[in-house]
């Protein structure tokens, strides 16, 4: 693995702390002087306790791409604005808008069929030398793994 390379990094499993996790990189990323955005999908707004990331704007920038409290399955609307993400990350990697780019519960629009595997391997592919990617979800398909430089399985022992 170049370490010259921005890492791909998948932060995966059942247990709690992947979120957590990302935000650390992005945090440890502007203490190295570069930029991160954070683009969580799926969250909904539960997630306003990671608004304090505000206070460290331009360096760290997040947009939420959310859902309604809905089940999954009944998705319709919500599907087209998570789309919209996805669509939104490949803009900035394509522009090179940031030095890191989290997708925060990209694994969960794809364990639901809201994204297709092969939509999250062209943004792997669309990142350039320099990007370091993370994502985040619960599952992560075998292409995956083998797309991404680092996996790591967060997981409750007790």
């Amino acid at each position: 693995m170049d370490e010259e390379k921005g890492l791909t990094q998948i932060y995966c499993g059942p247990g709690k702390g992947k979120t957590s996790v990302a935000i650390g990189q992005a945090i440890r990323a502007v203490g190295y002087g570069k930029r991160a955005i954070v683009i969580q999908f799926l969250k909904g707004r539960a997630t306003s306790r990671l608004d304090y990331l505000n206070a460290m704007e331009p360096e760290v920038r997040l947009f939420r791409f959310e859902k309604k409290e809905k089940f999954y399955e009944d998705l319709t609307e919500e599907n087209l604005n998570i789309r919209n993400g996805l669509n939104f990350a490949r803009k900035v990697l394509l522009t090179e808008e940031c030095d890191m780019l989290i997708l925060d519960e990209i694994l969960g629009a794809l364990e639901f069929g809201i994204v297709s595997e092969e939509e999250i391997e062209s943004l792997i592919q669309a990142k350039d030398y320099e990007t370091e990617l993370i994502m985040t979800g619960n599952v992560v398909t075998e292409a995956l793994k083998n797309a991404a430089d680092r996996v790591v399985s967060l997981e409750v022992i007790k």
